[in-house]
């Protein structure tokens, strides 16, 4: 996640923990009046937050491992690593339960907004510092394993879900997308026990990678670290945007549009019927069942659970714009929208909506 990308998935579990004691003054604050705060006025501090004691806990498993590096973490505007700093920048919507409601409002989920995508999503950032840190990238047998790093980003990606030549660890098999995302999962996956995935990844060309990344990391681990200033690189302290300012920006470049293929098959199934409006959106109707429609669908056609959701999120994206209610017995639009998903999931094949966006 070196340049970050828009996850359009719900978060799987817990939201983000409660904040401590005591609360800012902006804690009560109405949409509109937080959204007209400057993010250098919400003076966050991570010392102390349920963030740090999840990267505490990342440092604990480095040390285990034998590694001398401890990347530091801030809040920026989103999670990265910036490119020759061994540091971590993480959303400062996780700094308070507030401020991420006010995020999954405003996109619609929280990234790393659980303790366990946290962690998950840490010990990937904590891959980029590495690499970062000892210039891992610039390497042959890096490189041999892994790419050219210095290959562009793309903007999209289209990836294979039965490879077997990747670690699965993030959504959306992101370590398909480039070179240094492939390192970077591929030392998350390595940094937790180590029976787990030489288990797991057994008889996989990507086990290759695993002990390589073993290897490497018995090689450097106790070496000192060659460039550690601990700089912030972009923190919202220094950020004189305003939230309304961040979300229109980030909702504007997270916008692509949803293709209007479904509108008659949507327009069936829910109301647009103003006598309805008190009814629950259809929108947030399919978010809530996302899980259980997307399973039932899966387990009757065999298709890839990855293949539903993006054809979910496309149908999910267009009935927020048509401004859809759901009306009517909740089990029966379920098993409605289930059959309705399992047809056009075949149109989705011979589409470029497969390929994901960075």
């Amino acid at each position: 996640m070196t340049g970050g990308f828009p996850s359009r998935t719900d978060p799987p579990v817990k939201p983000v923990t409660a904040a401590r004691s005591p609360q800012p003054p902006w804690a009560r604050d109405t949409d509109e009046e937080l959204l007209a705060r400057r993010l250098c006025d919400l003076k966050l501090r991570f010392e102390g937050s349920w963030v740090h004691d999840n990267l505490k806990e990342v440092h604990e498993q480095l040390a285990r491992r034998g590694l001398r590096l401890r990347p530091h973490a801030w809040y920026g505007t989103e999670w990265f690593s910036p490119e020759g700093e061994p540091g971590i920048a993480v959303p400062f919507f996780l700094a308070h339960p507030r401020l991420a409601r006010l995020e999954r409002r405003m996109m619609l989920e929280v990234e790393g907004g659980n303790r366990e995508e946290c962690l998950k999503i840490l010990r990937h950032e904590c891959g980029h510092a590495f690499q970062h840190a000892y210039a891992l990238h610039r390497r042959r047998d890096w490189q041999r394993h892994f790419g050219r790093s210095g290959s562009s980003y793309p903007e999209v990606y289209r990836p294979n879900p039965a490879s077997r030549r990747f670690v699965q660890h993030l959504r959306l098999y992101y370590a398909q997308s480039h070179p240094d995302e492939d390192f970077a999962e591929t030392f998350a996956v390595w940094l937790g026990p180590r029976a787990t995935w030489r288990r797991r990844y057994a008889e996989w060309p990507a086990l290759e990678k695993l002990e390589y990344v073993e290897r490497l990391m018995a090689e450097i681990g106790k070496r000192p670290v060659p460039v550690n200033p601990r700089r912030r690189v972009d923190p919202v302290s220094q950020l004189r945007r305003t939230l309304g300012k961040y979300y229109a920006d980030k909702r504007n470049a997270y916008a692509t549009g949803f293709p209007d293929i479904y509108d008659r098959d949507l327009k069936r199934l829910f109301s647009e019927d103003p006598r309805h409006a008190r009814h629950e959106r259809a929108a947030v109707f399919l978010r809530r069942n996302r899980q259980l429609i997307r399973r039932l669908v899966a387990k009757w056609t065999g298709e890839y659970q990855f293949t539903l959701d993006q054809v979910l999120t496309d149908m999910i994206g267009r009935c927020r714009e048509l401004g859809l209610r759901a009306a009517g017995s909740e089990r029966k639009l379920c098993m409605d929208f289930a059959v309705l998903l399992t047809a056009r999931t075949v149109h989705f094949h011979y589409s470029h909506r497969n390929w994901i966006a960075l």
